[in-house]
């Protein structure tokens, strides 16, 4: 640091200070004039001088950002208090100590020597309070920028159950999940990452409960996480996910704390990025696509028969098409001749190939969804239905294309909606299915059921198969939740947890050493 003028920074190529090596001393207007510098060119950065009364007043400056600090915890707690402080030279050897030990009363506050410290602080929301003749700072927790309060997700509402949703503040999301797990086991590691947004995202777990493997696999991950910038929770999905090309989802990812707080009692870890209120969880494996809380918040009867419907829609979405252009096109002698009479009327003076007809559906189909998503949603819902509905009537009044051709792809586009989760993989399967029919027919379409099995099997996350409750690995009582969801006493407790698997089983592509759970 310079003298008394201004302190002459380092900056690098691109114009930021460089603050390695930099530090406090002991003069406070230096230490002033160097935050002030840091922090040039911003308006939001605030400096407040203070002193305390008596014979020996200490005089004080608190730094801040306005916006994110609350303005009257800094007046009550920490300016009016040292003002009304009356110190006795003498007496006390570090004033600074006793500025956070007697005198400032705010819930949270501690020293620091560090400037990258202080600095984070700041950015936080912290007040940061410096003393003339100390080269340390009293960082105050005076956090008070605006939050959205807490309302159930609109993409994941429920029948019954709890209305609560996470927020894009991580203390929020954290205490929504502790009020839901009151155990010493729940544990909270916090780590940040970009190195221009220090986003704070904390790893949650159950000690006891998870796979230390897939728990080591995770921050292995997290360690090589090189980002200027996290914003939201993708942003780390696809750095730390297997198979990153996959259409199908090897990490999980919802709103609701509930969800979260029932997959760390299977043994899965949470990840919380502050800002956003998508959390996500991992392992994650292919029957979760199917799986929902409402399943166990209603009648086992219910909820059973919910996901078994859930099964079947993501099913016919994948293979209805392939199977119609196949009987129409390859295998008319399978379908009923009544049926094959209407069939071949309705198709009479369609100008277009059977597959291009089947395609450009499909495709109009696509588009009037996304259109209805990118819609502002109260009338977004409305676009889609009238927008599918009259252009629909009108493509089969102008013969080009055929009314059962309407009704397959609509039906094959409302069953996508069932399996929200699988949205993605469902409509390349969709078309990579109605190519392969189109070409070979019913062989083809078994072609493709059988590829996808054979790829679904190769997948995996954190180690776990993602046909984890069919492959090699085995976990005790897990097949009682897989297609059906059985009585909750039919259940047993041990079985429920993922991180539970038989002494002698070793998870693949993993440390090869026993957990012992």
């Amino acid at each position: 640091m310079a003298g008394n003028d201004s302190p002459n920074l380092e900056r690098d190529a691109a114009g930021r200070v460089k603050l390695d090596g930099l530090a406090l001393s002991q003069d406070m207007e230096e230490n002033i004039k160097l935050l002030e510098q840091i922090f040039a060119d911003d308006d939001t950065f605030k400096t407040r001088r203070f002193s305390s009364k008596g014979l020996s007043p200490q005089h004080c400056a608190a730094f801040f950002l306005d916006g994110m600090v609350d303005s009257q915890l800094i007046d009550s707690y920490i300016i009016q208090t040292v003002n009304r402080w009356n110190p006795q030279a003498d007496l006390i050897p570090d004033k600074l100590d006793c500025l956070a030990q007697q005198v400032i009363s705010a819930n949270e506050s501690k020293t620091s020597d560090q400037l990258n410290d202080m600095l984070s602080a700041v950015l936080s929301g912290d007040t940061m309070v410096i003393t003339q003749d100390s080269n340390k700072a009293l960082l105050v927790n005076t956090k008070g920028f605006t939050t959205r309060g807490i309302a159930e997700p609109e993409t994941e509402k429920i029948l019954r159950g709890p209305r609560e949703g996470f927020t894009e503040s991580l203390m929020t999301n954290l205490s929504l999940i502790r009020r839901r797990i009151k155990s010493a086991n729940l544990k909270f590691v916090f780590k940040s990452f970009g190195g221009e947004t220090a986003t704070t995202t904390c790893i949650c777990y159950l000690e006891g409960v998870v796979n230390k493997e897939v728990l080591a696999e995770l921050e292995r991950r997290l360690g090589r996480l090189d980002l200027d910038g996290v914003l939201d929770s993708n942003y780390i999905q696809e750095f730390i996910r297997d198979h990153p090309l996959s259409p199908f989802k090897t990490i999980g990812s919802t709103e609701r704390p509930d969800i979260i707080a029932a997959k760390l009692l299977e043994g899965r870890i949470a990840l919380i990025v502050d800002g956003t209120p998508v959390a996500l969880t991992v392992p994650y494996i292919f029957i979760e696509n199917f799986q929902s809380n409402d399943d166990y918040y209603l009648n086992y009867t219910a909820g059973s028969i919910a996901r078994v419907l859930r099964i079947i829609g993501f099913l016919l979405t994948v293979s209805l098409p392939a199977i119609y252009l196949s009987l129409i096109s390859f295998h008319q002698e399978m379908i009923p001749t009544k049926l094959l009479l209407s069939i071949a009327g309705a198709h009479g003076g369609i100008p277009f190939p059977s597959y291009v007809e089947a395609l450009a559906t499909m495709l109009v189909f696509e588009i009037l969804r996304e259109a209805g998503n990118r819609t502002p949603s109260n009338i977004g819902q409305t676009l889609s239905i009238v927008g599918g509905l009259v252009l629909g009537q009108a493509a089969v009044a102008a013969r080009f294309v055929s009314a059962p051709m309407v009704i397959v792809i609509a039906f094959a586009g409302i069953t996508t909606l069932m399996v929200s989760r699988l949205n993605v993989a469902a409509i390349i399967c969709r078309f990579l299915f109605l190519l392969l029919s189109a070409v070979l027919g019913l062989y083809g379409f078994v072609f493709g059921l059988a590829w996808l099995l054979i790829y679904l099997s190769g997948l995996s996350s954190f180690g776990i198969p993602m046909l984890a409750d069919w492959g090699s690995v085995t976990y005790s009582g897990q097949k009682r939740d897989i297609w059906l969801r059985f009585p909750w006493p039919m259940m047993e407790k041990k079985g429920r947890f993922i991180s539970w698997r038989a002494p002698d089983t070793k998870l693949p592509g993993n440390n090869p050493e026993t957990i012992d759970n």
